[in-house]
């Protein structure tokens, strides 16, 4: 048997433990072997909590551990261009947390390190490696839809504004955009497999963070697609459809199916319930960790996707006249 891949993590984040710890846990080819927060107290407390064996002074050491292979930078989106371009400069394979960094030049900074570096560098968009969203791209893409010609895709949960909240924190990389309209946007591009031009975008800021944004996209196809996110909803709401020539798509919960989700395709006017069961987001994301990393498999994020992605969200935020 393979020794297991070592991670470490960069940031006592609320994430980490449905992401990378418990997923990692289950799957026994990974080990989580360290932490490192920005107090090492709280590093502590964290690697006491979810038995975590060791933990680092501080992040510069937690990059340059040799018991970790590779680095989960699930720091606010303000770090994620400096460390993890630390990361891989010290030799380690980073998986960053999406949004992938605040602008699209950051992004280009970080996959041109990934090249120098010769290391791998995956954006973790949990959602894309599910079976739900592979199973809607095959479909898209073989073109059982038929040309798609209208898409719509919203991300919705309510996020309470409070002190200690990044989400809230224009300088930390927050926004509604950032943090759930990165979903949407990268659904769409996936699906359509080209990159949106963005005809225009509304949002309603509240100190310089976007509490909600909306945009309108044309991609070269010719499909039109809108997206939507809120900070302020009264209830989470994930949904996601494409209309083509010959039907309709629909993925109730297409970001974490693994809480509840209904898939429906409808071909020539007959519906059909498509399959969503099967391991979680996370779990699967770690799998493709796994094939990307030992069985040299083509990475589904990162590198020119994420520069994309970022160069979108850079223009919906032009567009909608972020101050």
């Amino acid at each position: 048997m393979q020794n297991p891949i070592r991670i470490g993590l960069l940031g006592a984040s609320r994430i980490a433990p449905s992401a990378v710890i418990e997923p990692a846990r289950a799957d026994g080819r990974f080990v989580v072997t360290a932490v490192a927060a920005r107090d090492p107290e709280r590093a502590r407390a964290y690697a006491q909590t979810h038995g975590i064996a060791a933990t680092a002074a501080d992040y510069a050491e937690l990059v340059r551990r040799e018991d970790v292979d590779v680095v989960y930078n699930g720091l606010p989106p303000a770090g994620h261009a400096e460390w993890t371009i630390a990361a891989l400069e010290a030799g380690k394979a980073v998986l960053c947390e999406k949004p992938f960094a605040r602008n699209a030049r950051e992004a280009q900074s970080m996959i041109e390190a990934a090249a120098r570096t010769g290391r791998l560098l995956l954006e973790a968009f949990h959602n894309r490696f599910h079976r739900v969203m592979r199973d809607a791209e095959a479909l898209v893409r073989e073109g059982r839809l038929g040309r798609i010609r209208r898409a719509s895709a919203v991300f919705e949960v309510p996020i309470a504004r409070t002190p200690d909240e990044l989400r809230w924190s224009r300088d930390q990389g927050g926004g509604a955009l950032m943090d759930l309209g990165t979903y949407p946007l990268h659904a769409l591009r996936t699906l359509f497999g080209e990159e949106p031009r963005i005809v225009s975008a509304q949002a309603r800021f509240e100190d310089g963070v976007d509490a909600e944004l909306s945009g309108r996209l044309a991609f070269p196809s010719g499909a039109e697609a809108e997206i939507g996110c809120s900070m302020l909803a009264e209830r989470p709401m994930a949904r996601l459809e494409l209309t083509g020539e010959r039907g309709t798509l629909e993925i109730v919960n297409f970001v974490a199916p693994q809480r509840g989700c209904r898939f429906v395709v409808t071909l020539d006017g007959v519906a059909e319930d498509r399959p969503t069961e099967g391991p979680s987001t996370y779990a699967a994301q770690l799998a493709h960790l796994h094939e990307v990393i030992a069985e040299g498999r083509p990475a589904l994020t990162g590198g020119a996707d994420a520069v994309a992605q970022m160069t979108a969200i850079d223009a919906l935020y032009a567009a909608a006249g972020r101050p």
